[in-house]
């Protein structure tokens, strides 16, 4: 904590604070805050002086004055922090930015490895913020925010690559050192040899653990490394003494032996858990650089003589005429101003059908024009488009989220500092209570102590278990990408739906055909219009027809908004929605109309064709509801869990499948960043929320949940964003994947128990309990093989995983 002896007096710019009666508000209020004296709100300057007994105050004035009704304005980012090896060093990088003067909110995330910080200004910048974490061993990425996600993919892949490297050095080299140690001890030069093998493992492979140990002292705190690099260190230290003073222990008729093997194998099986944590950890930063990818590099602007010139998008500028071609993405947000299309928006919206864009109406970044050409006016560019907002408002969901606290670092906060204490104390009652060998016996306790307690399997126990739930998980078609998903899955209370492509099938099809009598032979001038039309639904005509043969046809004519219209055989033939049939006069038959009224009812979309005399079918379109979608939510249901299907569909539809699937709780029309929102009202009201779906629309929502998963079958940023993905699409996975997790979670609950069942017996021994009820002393040698065993039985644990149901 960042104290000052003395006040310091600090100014915080004010929104809305425009009469004396707003200042006196703030005033008042600022003086509940403890820390905060003589506040003095200046109106003119828009701003408020406060004087301050520590920097954390800042943050607690700035909401003080926010619950007043009244505003700060902060600058709000997202920082990759590189140098992080475990969940305690995103809490102690959390800690050295919370304490910067001018900071008013910080949290990393170890899962994203990212810092999202809000900050003032006026008080301090991203530069300052990486100084004072580079002060602590760690470091901000600061670069522009597209090639941000590039750097830091790079960097990830390297470390990775590097972690790979090092754990293979550390396992080949400590096998010839386990087999001299363990069944050679007494050959020749065998000590010599170990240490040759043993010490690049701890100085090279292993260097990390003593520089992480150095940097948590000067911290004046202790984490894994600690007692990683105490008990390897240690022992590997007496070993070259033993080795090379053999004599020392002679004289005092005892004899000199080694550790190198329990020095080596810890540190390759600490690598080997880092290696496979790293392993099932996901990279969220790739579901950023993919909704950035939804951007095109360059555009085609119209210029004032009438030519087109290629730029690139960074160049756009508010009131730009960019030309948009069949099958090309729409660069930023603006206003269609000639030209009409049909444009695919679903990677926003989520649903099915592409929207007839015409004169007037708004476009979007990231959405794809389907075969029409328009031409529409920048209105929003850059960081302001919908797009740039749905990655801000992802990056901010995954920054939100509490930095991951694994049990195994909570426990090893309090565990390695109490390790370290029994071995010192143990080491002073030996020197003490032990007579003439009190020394030695007491040096030899406290290293077995700190071998013994080697938290080897504490750090293999969560991991393992993990990569065989994952493993699980994806040989039943659901991949799994983090341990928090799968640990949180069986406390989940509420499951939010996305209807289309979620509980839907997620494209129209034709649901139902009715023919007037004796017209049927009429399908193959159906099918012949709509393979020319460039409406949506007709695919779904097409598809459903796929077994009639074409016929010709002439005069097709594209009727925008209504249908189309084409001759064969000096008939004029129409396809397309009501209002094309009456600006006809087309006659429709009573039971063809009774029929279309039927599947309205039933929120589904009808299409008419006709001659140029009467109706001669109706069809009707709809999103089917999948097979196993009923069956699913009958069995989450049955859990106990509380349903919540959101679209943004029309009411009418969203009840029709409400109905059709007894999800009793829904609502339509729901915009993407109101999923997100929904999400966050049921956390408040303390339920454990899994979101599910399978659009770029759903993906601040899926950053959002507790747990996220994704339809397989949906766009890769949704996949990307989610730490969970059922592969085929089938929702009574989900229900199948809560089970998975129950019975991981038991696992690592289970193999804790044996890491720690043989510290809890070990511990006492190893520091000589037995010595004054019948002259037992364990060996360290012993302590390195229990120390293995620990860990042996926490893999056997874990593979027992693969064989429940």
């Amino acid at each position: 904590m960042t104290t000052n002896s003395k006040h310091k007096v600090v100014y915080l710019p004010l929104e809305q604070v425009n009469s004396e009666h707003c200042a006196l508000v703030v005033e008042k209020g600022l003086t509940q805050v403890k820390g905060i004296e003589s506040p003095q709100v200046e109106l003119n300057n828009q701003r408020v002086a406060i004087s301050i007994s520590a920097t954390e105050v800042i943050g607690q004035a700035v909401k003080k004055v926010r619950d007043l009704g009244y505003d700060v304005p902060t600058v709000k980012q997202t920082f990759p922090v590189l140098g992080m090896t475990c969940a305690s060093c995103a809490g102690s990088a959390e800690s050295i930015v919370s304490f910067e003067e001018g900071v008013v909110e910080a949290a990393v995330n170890f899962a994203t490895g990212n810092l999202t910080v809000e900050y003032l200004p006026t008080l301090t910048n991203a530069t300052q913020l990486q100084k004072a974490v580079q002060g602590a061993g760690y470091d901000l990425l600061l670069v522009d925010e597209m090639k941000q996600q590039e750097s830091l993919e790079a960097i990830h892949a390297e470390k990775f690559k590097q972690l790979k490297k090092k754990t293979f050095g550390a396992v080949v080299l400590s096998i010839p050192v386990v087999v001299i140690g363990m069944f050679f001890m007494d050959m020749p030069y065998g000590n010599e040899i170990m240490w040759l093998f043993s010490t690049p493992v701890l100085l090279y492979f292993g260097k990390d653990f003593f520089i992480n140990a150095w940097k948590q002292t000067k911290n004046r705190s202790a984490n894994m490394d600690t007692l990683v690099a105490l008990s390897t260190g240690i022992a590997y230290i007496f070993s070259v003494f033993n080795m090379l003073f053999a004599d020392f222990w002679i004289r005092r008729g005892l004899e000199a032996h080694v550790y190198f093997e329990a020095a080596a194998v810890i540190i390759a099986f600490i690598l080997l858990g880092k290696l496979l944590e790293e392993k099932a950890k996901g990279n969220t930063s790739s579901a950023i650089k993919k909704l950035m990818g939804l951007q095109p590099k360059t555009v085609l602007v119209l210029q004032v003589d009438g030519t087109e010139k290629q730029i690139p998008i960074e160049l756009v500028e508010v009131g730009d005429v960019i030309v948009v071609k069949p099958g090309e993405k729409i660069a930023v947000d603006g206003m269609v101003v000639t030209g009409s299309s049909y444009v695919d928006e679903s990677m926003l919206s989520g649903e099915p059908v592409p929207v007839l864009k015409k004169e007037g109406e708004k476009v979007f970044a990231g959405t794809m024009n389907q075969k029409g050409s328009f031409q529409f006016k920048a209105i929003k560019v850059g960081k302001e488009t919908l797009l740039a907002q749905i990655i801000r408002m992802v990056q901010d969901a995954q920054g939100s989220k509490a930095p991951v606290q694994k049990l195994v670092d909570k426990i090893a906060g309090i565990f390695v500092p109490v390790v370290i204490g029994i071995a010192i104390l143990t080491f002073l009652l030996w020197v003490v209570l032990g007579g003439e060998h009190g020394v030695v016996q007491g040096l030899l306790a406290a290293v077995t102590v700190l071998v013994i307690a080697c938290p080897c399997a504490l750090g293999l126990a969560t991991p393992t278990a993990i990569m065989v739930g994952v493993g699980k998980g994806a040989e039943n078609g659901i991949l799994i990408k983090d341990a928090e998903s799968l640990e949180l899955a069986k406390k989940i209370t509420a499951i939010v739906l996305d209807k289309t492509g979620t509980i839907t099938e997620g494209r129209p099809q034709v649901t139902g055909v009715k023919w007037l009598k004796d017209q049927e032979e009429r399908k193959e001038v159906l099918l012949s219009i709509e393979k020319q039309s460039e409406h949506p639904l007709a695919e779904a005509v097409v598809t459903y027809l796929k077994e009639v043969k074409t016929t010709v046809i002439s005069n097709f004519e594209s009727i925008t908004g209504k249908g189309a219209q084409a001759d064969h055989q000096g008939i004029t033939y129409s396809v397309g929605n009501k209002k094309l049939l009456n600006e006809h006069q087309i006659a429709i038959a009573p039971v063809l109309q009774q029929q279309a009224n039927q599947w309205e009812q039933e929120s589904k979309t009808v299409i008419w064709f006709a001659d140029d005399q009467q109706a001669l079918a109706v069809l009707a379109i709809s999103d089917q509801i999948k097979q196993t979608s009923v069956q699913a939510i009958r069995e989450m249901q049955n859990m106990g869990i509380q349903l919540y299907m959101l679209t943004g569909d029309n009411k009418a539809t969203a009840q029709a499948i409400a109905d059709q699937t007894g999800i009793q709780h829904y609502q339509a029309e729901v915009l993407p960043q109101h999923k997100a929102e929904f999400v966050k009202d049921l956390q408040k009201q303390g339920h454990i929320v899994a979101m599910v779906g399978d659009g770029i629309n759903d993906s601040t929502a899926l950053a959002t949940a507790d747990v996220s998963i994704a339809m397989g079958k949906g766009s890769d940023i949704a996949m990307d964003v989610a730490k969970m993905t059922i592969i085929s699409s089938d929702l009574t996975k989900i229900p199948q994947a809560i089970r998975l997790s129950k019975q991981t979670v038991s696992t690592i609950k289970q193999n804790l128990f044996w890491a720690f069942i043989y510290n809890l017996i070990g511990i006492p021994i190893a520091a000589g309990i037995l010595y004054a009820v019948n002259g037992f002393l364990l060996n360290p040698m012993i302590a390195g093989a229990a120390m293995a065993l620990s860990s042996v039985s926490v893999v056997s644990n874990s593979l027992r995983l693969k064989w429940k149901k």
